[in-house]
Order: C-alpha cells, then structure tokens, then sequence
C-alpha cells in the first residue's frame, strides 16, 4: 500500500506530539488505507496527492475526535448551530440520519471539501456540492462507519488532552497553553483555515526560511493571541472557552466609542445624533448623498471629483494610488468613518449603483467572499445587509442560493482576519 503521508506528517497533527502513543500506528495505517481506497476507486485523483493526503488527514483527526468526544469537532456545529440555526454549512442535517456529535456523512463531506479548499490555492473555490466529494465521502465514510461500530477499533486516548482543564484555574495554565498551542497550530479542524494566514506571515522578510527561530517563535506566538483560525475563524480565547467550558467566552468591556454606538442605537434614530460622537466624514458624505451612506464611482475622476466636492479635500489628484482602477464604492460609519474599496461597485446590486453589471457579478461575486483583501469587511457586512451579492456563486454552478444561504459562514472560512479582525 503506497503511503499518501508519512508518519512524521501524521504525529505532527496528534495531541502528544512529539511523543508517541500506543494508538499512533493504528490511526497512520488508516489514514493511508483511506487515501489508497480513494485511489484505487479513481477518486479526487484530479487533485495533487500531497493535498488529498492532508485532506484524509484531517478526515481522520475528525473521527479520532468523535470516538474521544474531545469536543472539538462538537464546538464547531454547536457555534455553527447557534449562529445559524443548523449544524453544518452547506449539507441537510435535518434529516434524521444526521446525529449531532456522532459519525455523519455529511461531516465527513464537509471536512473533505475544508480540507481540500483551504489547502490548494488553484481550487480554493471548490464547490461544496461537487458530486466527487459526495462519491469520495460516501466511501470514507462507509469504512469509518464499519470501525466506529467495532470493539476492537482502539480509542486515541491523547484527544482526551483538554478533559478536566478549567480555564480559570491558575495552576493548570500550562496544561491549557499547551493544548491552545496544539490546538492553534495543529489540530485537524484549525490547520486548513490558517495555512493561508501562516503564508502571509511567513512572507516577511524577517521571517523567511525560518533562520531567526525566536523571531519565528515570536511572531506565531503573537499569532495565536491575535489571529482568528479554524472554519469560523474564532480567536483561541473563543475556541478554549467551546471546547472546556461549552460556551462562548464574556464579552470584554465595551471601547467608549462602543458604548457611545450602543447608546446611538438604543435612542432609535431620534436623538442619536446627540449621542454618539458622529464622525465629520459621515457627516459630510449624508448630507452630499441625501442621506445615504454609500455611493458609486465608476473612475477615478469621479471619485476624486466626490473628494472635493463632498469632503472639502484640496483641488487635486488625491490618493493617487487608486489612478488606475475603477468601480469604487464609499461607505461611511458614524463611529469609524469613510472607507473606499475599489474594483467591486460592478458586484454590488444597489438600486441607485449605475456600476453593477450582472455578467461581472455572476463571474467576480464569490471572489469578494473568498479572496482576502478584496472588499473591506465593513462593506461585505453592509451588503449582506441589503442582499447585495445575489449573483455570488461558485464556479460552475448557477446555485446562487448556495451561498446567499451561507455567506457569513464563507466570509469566515475563507477571509478570517480580513473578516473578522475588526
């Protein structure tokens, strides 16, 4: 049987990493078995066998997760439940033959079509209905199917690693670093999400090939406080609070520009205006509108031309660096102020937008859920707001209620930080 990863890529994602446990060689075996079913039934052999191994991979540290009940996999659907009023993006678990915390085959269709995604760049748009990721997970599935229900099948015991950790318990702090370090940088559910937000790290200059190990050390550390992670890109503190505890940490104290918003909107419109402290760019761009916070510019002549006009900006090219590209949207926040994201006003579908054009829309829609740094977050919310995005699909299908059903959960999955760093 050809190996599809080795043992040193498989203990790398385990628990007690860099020891070894009486249960390693068993879960290795199977996830080499799983890839060579795969392969000899001509399955995702399209994709490079280096990414269906990790994808297998992550299959597996699934299942070892849902024999332990360590309460990974479970922190994810019982988040994704209470954000969305369903267990899993994308697949029906309402269907009695989905069971919450056991083997499901839509788990495993959905741990497939993660792992493959966030780990090849050239289909990072994969989509979630392709029928080869039903036939390949109906097959995995089958065989984790007949070892889940065996006496003999060996439990992991090493996912049993956050079992009895109390956050709150100073002289278990660094059983719980230790998990939060394994759980951030190496856990089958967190790894996928955060590959690409690792690249971008690595792309500095002071951290490339990894020759200043306390940089490196520094900067992933920094990472792990900073950086959201996983399919919903929630930050450690968010994870270790679901998995330990079973619920979503306190919220911290709000900014008291955030009691001045909250106070804004409990006033009710009335009255708000005396409450928050309004920023001077929205007001000027509300009362140049008419009242309404976002506006269109198909040049950059335009949109400058809107600078001076509205804004009171000096007779000049201002932000020059926008020369050169188009279809520029404006949107103001009373608290934050004036952003300006170019090359997406052809995608927004607003009535008064004389940019948008449906043929872009259909083909560039799903790139602003999906390609970090696209379109500011603020301005994805407000288009999810107003449905906005109606064209957004993936590739090769018309289904664009696939991802008007789950365009929150995408915009997680797929631009983390970019999303929900603000």
């Amino acid at each position: 049987m050809k190996e599809i990863i080795t043992e040193q890529q498989f203990l790398l994602r385990q628990p007690c990493y860099p020891q070894k446990t009486p249960t390693d060689r068993y879960y290795f075996r199977l996830t080499n078995r799983l890839g060579d079913m795969l392969r000899r039934k001509n399955l995702l052999q399209d994709w490079p066998e280096s990414v269906v191994g990790r994808a297998v991979l992550g299959v597996v540290g699934y299942f070892q997760d849902i024999l332990t009940d360590s309460g990974i996999f479970r922190s994810f659907t019982e988040r994704h439940h209470a954000l969305y009023g369903r267990w899993l993006p994308f697949y029906d678990t309402d269907s009695e033959d989905y069971i919450p915390h056991e083997l499901n085959l839509q788990d495993v269709r959905f741990m497939l079509w993660y792992t493959l995604a966030m780990n090849y760049e050239e289909r990072r748009q994969w989509n979630p209905m392709d029928p080869e990721i039903g036939r390949a997970a109906e097959v995995i599935h089958n065989e984790l199917n007949r070892l889940y229900d065996d006496e003999d099948t060996p439990v992991p015991e090493d996912y049993h690693i956050s079992r009895g950790l109390e956050l709150g318990n100073p002289e278990e702090a660094d059983e719980v670093f230790r998990f939060g370090n394994w759980l951030f940088m190496h856990c089958y559910l967190m790894t996928p999400a955060y590959a690409l937000t690792l690249a971008e790290m690595l792309q500095n200059p002071e951290l490339k090939g990894g020759a200043d190990t306390d940089k490196l050390r520094e900067a992933l550390e920094g990472s792990m406080m900073e950086d959201p992670t996983g399919p919903l890109a929630l930050y450690l503190r968010e994870w270790l609070f679901l998995i330990i505890e079973g619920k979503m940490p306190p919220a911290p104290a709000m900014t008291p520009e955030q009691m001045f918003a909250e106070a804004a909107r409990m006033a009710g419109g009335k009255g708000a205006e005396s409450v928050a402290r309004e920023h001077p760019y929205y007001s000027k761009v509300m009362a140049f509108t008419g009242g309404k916070p976002i506006a269109f510019f198909s040049t950059y002549e335009k949109l400058n031309r809107f600078f001076i006009d509205a804004l009171g900006w000096e007779e000049e090219e201002n932000l020059p660096a926008l020369k050169g590209s188009r279809d520029f949207v404006v949107l103001v926040n009373r608290e934050k102020g004036m952003l300006v994201a170019r090359n997406v006003a052809a995608c927004l579908k607003f009535p008064d937008n004389p940019c948008y054009n449906e043929e872009i829309a259909k083909r560039y829609s799903i790139d602003l859920l999906t390609e970090r740094g696209r379109c500011p977050a603020d301005l994805l919310h407000y288009a999810f707001e107003h449905d906005a995005l109606c064209e957004a699909r993936f590739p090769g299908t018309d289904d664009t209620a696939l991802v008007a059903a789950n365009r929150d959960f995408i915009a997680r999955c797929y631009l983390q930080k970019y999303y929900r760093g603000d």
